[in-house]
């Protein structure tokens, strides 16, 4: 079997890795592909914006199987284009990826799901927005960009002043284009954040083991946001109780509600949830597997993972066996560029990546790299998901940073403390 693999971020990488191990499959192709896909699939330089070339070279080359990471050829319509073609593809059409293209949208669902999330106000006017904030008594608040930010788009404000600050940003400085023309504002919500991710058909909802995600810049959570710099699984707050409770509170109602409305959902979809004392909440929806969850998840799981997307995309996860997962817990930590998630340059010789590919029971997933000659260079704010797998988690958080040592470029940093917050279980 051939399969294809749309994008260039360290989720790409993890999937491609993970996919190229099923005995089914003898050719993985990554389109465009970064330095490391380029070392356990085969690069083709085709941007994922375009739709067309896409098609085109899935069909000349019969590709069993197209895999699509990102969100934004989600949004662009990429799954409702390779259908069209009559090719298997796994990922939503274009429909269902409103839920993460608009946060309008994924809030109108919630609503009308009875899914629990924070209470939230749109707006598509900075004047309006601005005095709904001055009028109200002063509280912690969360503005969001409705559209596509590269997960940036999310600002945490607990005063009144950030508050206005990031609503000017959105819309009069207009930081994140046209998708911040729309903005919501919604109470702040206090608790552990989790990440579950979930393998969706239309109809059959398949959880995997979860992950937590750190998306502020430094350590102990300080900082602005960023698409995450690290993340572990299993998150010790998922226990099994959780878990049925986000299966039948919000991943059934949501999937279900969508069918209502003729949106069928297939692929993955993604609840980023607060744990909060009225129980979990949904901080917003991604359907798309999580970068950087996806690196220590897809370590972590046994089963061949080609088998079950492949299932997924014929709307047949219902005869696929349960999952089988490796029981040792796995840390990913992200090395990013200096600036990030601000501006940041490109080009830095990145070294060490040979030693650190050495050392056991861990794997260097590149995500913002690209090649230089004969050196790997920066590309990317976020450059590299070192991902280890360990005995318990202390292992494997001293496995990634002994790994995370061995790696050297110009302005390269990354959190201490990824993975700590398990303790607070």
């Amino acid at each position: 079997m051939k399969v294809l693999i749309v994008g260039q971020g360290g989720r790409e990488h993890a999937l491609a890795w993970k996919i190229a191990q099923s005995d089914k499959v003898n050719r993985v192709f990554c389109a465009p592909g970064n330095a490391g896909t380029a070392l356990d699939a085969e690069n083709v330089d085709i941007a994922v914006t375009d739709i067309d070339r896409l098609v085109k070279f899935a069909t000349s080359e019969q590709i069993d199987l197209t895999v699509v990471g990102p969100e934004v050829p989600l949004v662009a319509g990429v799954v409702d284009a390779f259908r069209k073609a009559r090719l298997r593809v796994f990922g939503p059409d274009k429909a269902a990826a409103q839920l993460e293209g608009s946060k309008v949208f994924a809030k109108k669902i919630m609503k009308l799901a009875n899914v629990p999330t924070a209470e939230s106000h749109n707006f598509t006017d900075a004047e309006d927005a601005i005095r709904f904030v001055e009028e109200r008594n002063e509280q912690p608040l969360v503005i969001k960009a409705d559209g596509l930010a590269a997960g940036k788009g999310v600002t945490v404000c607990d005063t009144r002043e950030d508050a206005l600050a990031a609503i000017r940003t959105a819309m009069v400085d207009q930081a994140f284009g046209s998708a911040g023309s729309t903005i919501v504002i919604e109470e702040k919500l206090v608790g552990q954040e989790v990440s579950i991710l979930a393998l969706v058909d239309g109809r059959t909802i398949v959880p995997l083991e979860a992950a937590q995600d750190h998306k502020a810049a430094h350590d102990g959570d300080q900082g602005p946001n960023t698409g995450g710099m690290g993340a572990y699984s299993p998150a010790p707050f998922a226990t099994p109780e959780l878990m049925d409770t986000v299966i039948s509170k919000i991943l059934i109602p949501t999937v279900h509600t969508l069918r209502k409305q003729n949106i069928e959902f297939r692929g993955v979809l993604y609840a980023g949830l607060m744990l909060t004392n009225q129980g979990p909440k949904v901080l917003e929806f991604n359907v798309r597997f999580g970068d950087p969850e996806a690196q220590p998840v897809l370590m972590r799981l046994k089963s061949d993972l080609f088998d079950v997307l492949y299932a997924a995309a014929d709307g047949k996860l219902h005869e696929v066996p349960d999952l089988e997962w490796d029981p040792r817990p796995t840390v990913c930590v992200v090395m990013a560029s200096d600036g990030y998630p601000g501006k940041y340059e490109k080009g830095h010789v990145i070294r060490g990546l040979d030693a650190a590919a050495q050392l056991a029971d861990t794997k260097v997933f590149h995500a913002g790299t690209t090649r230089s000659g004969d050196d790997v260079v920066t590309d990317g704010g976020r450059v590299l998901g070192v991902t280890a797998i360990g005995d318990d988690l202390a292992a494997a958080k001293r496995k990634a940073y002994e790994a995370v040592k061995c790696i050297r470029w110009d302005g390269a940093w990354c959190r201490k403390d990824i993975s700590d917050k398990a303790r607070e279980a």
